[in-house]
């Protein structure tokens, strides 16, 4: 009896002072948290999308506070709205960022390019881009399994059966980015949603031969340069045989869909320009009268 006594106080005794050391402890080398971190992370959404490039919204919050700038930080969940209220509770100003929407970069739906053989595997973008290079002739486009459907938390993704191709709603899409980084292929990309929704990009990401590109899908670009000579404002360039706009220097005027031999340029809320008319046909010369005979 007297030996379970013991037992019980010596372990009662080493408890207390376990106790009291991890105490110590954790007084002697407790790290002091800014406040203004959870001030910060109840402004956010509470997404945790990690779109901002920081690993959800504490570490968001954690940048915010710890930065001499709110700089480069951007929720694109909360948009100008809670960047403002951020700035505002940290003191500090912050430049509004134009908002931006993912965008499907490959016009290859199934009248476009049509299928030439047909994946047995799992229905991946992952796993087919990793063991095959998809059911048609072009290599770089959509392989129109979804990833980017499943990768999205906000249900601004789905695929349009009739075209085999995802379809972006810019009403619920935040821009996080999740759909760019699910694609294998690189095809979605994350461009300024312009004024009044109105955009104009190159649906197309093949890098092949004009030829060969345009033999896989009739829409594709073929590098033809017909809309860099066009545009007056030097926001297109072609390289690896393929167009690209840049969105912080074009100025919506289409002229460079209006001379795209394959329709290769996508306009978004935006009327193509009317056909120009042609140049009315100069009059035949009038042969010079001879001079009379005296």
């Amino acid at each position: 009896m007297n030996i379970l006594l013991i037992t019980i106080i010596s372990l009662c005794a080493i408890g207390v002072l376990s106790a009291i050391i991890l105490f110590l402890v954790a007084k002697k080398f407790k790290v002091e948290e800014d406040p203004r971190i959870d001030t910060v992370c109840e402004l956010l959404p509470g997404a945790n999308c990690g779109g901002c490039g920081f690993p959800g919204c504490r570490g968001l919050a954690e940048a915010a506070v710890k930065a001499d700038t709110l700089d480069g930080i951007m929720c694109p969940v909360g948009g100008a709205t809670v960047m403002e209220q951020i700035a505002a509770a940290l003191g500090r100003e912050v430049v509004a960022q134009a908002p931006k929407v993912a965008v499907v970069r490959c016009n290859g739906s199934c009248s476009n390019r049509p299928r030439t053989s047909k994946f047995d595997g799992a229905r991946s973008c992952a796993i087919m881009a990793s063991v095959y290079g998809g059911e048609t002739d072009c290599s770089y486009g959509c392989l129109g399994c979804g990833d980017c459907v499943s990768a999205c938390q906000f249900g601004a993704i789905a695929m349009n059966p009739e075209t085999g191709l995802p379809v972006v709603d810019d009403e619920k899409c935040v821009a996080c980015g999740a759909c760019v980084k699910a694609c294998p292929k690189m095809v979605i990309e994350l461009r300024n949603k312009g004024p009044k929704n109105r955009r104009l990009y190159v649906s197309c990401i093949n890098k092949d031969k004009g030829g060969i590109a345009r033999k896989a899908c009739s829409a594709a670009c073929i590098g033809c340069s017909k809309c860099v000579k066009e545009c007056a404002f030097d926001a297109i360039k072609v390289e690896n045989n393929v167009a690209y706009i840049d969105f912080n220097k074009c100025k919506l005027c289409r002229k460079c869909a209006a001379v795209c031999p394959t329709g290769a340029i996508k306009l978004v809320n935006l009327a193509p320009l009317p056909p120009t008319p042609p140049a009315p046909k100069a009059a035949p010369a009038q042969p010079a009268e001879k001079p009379a005979a005296n």
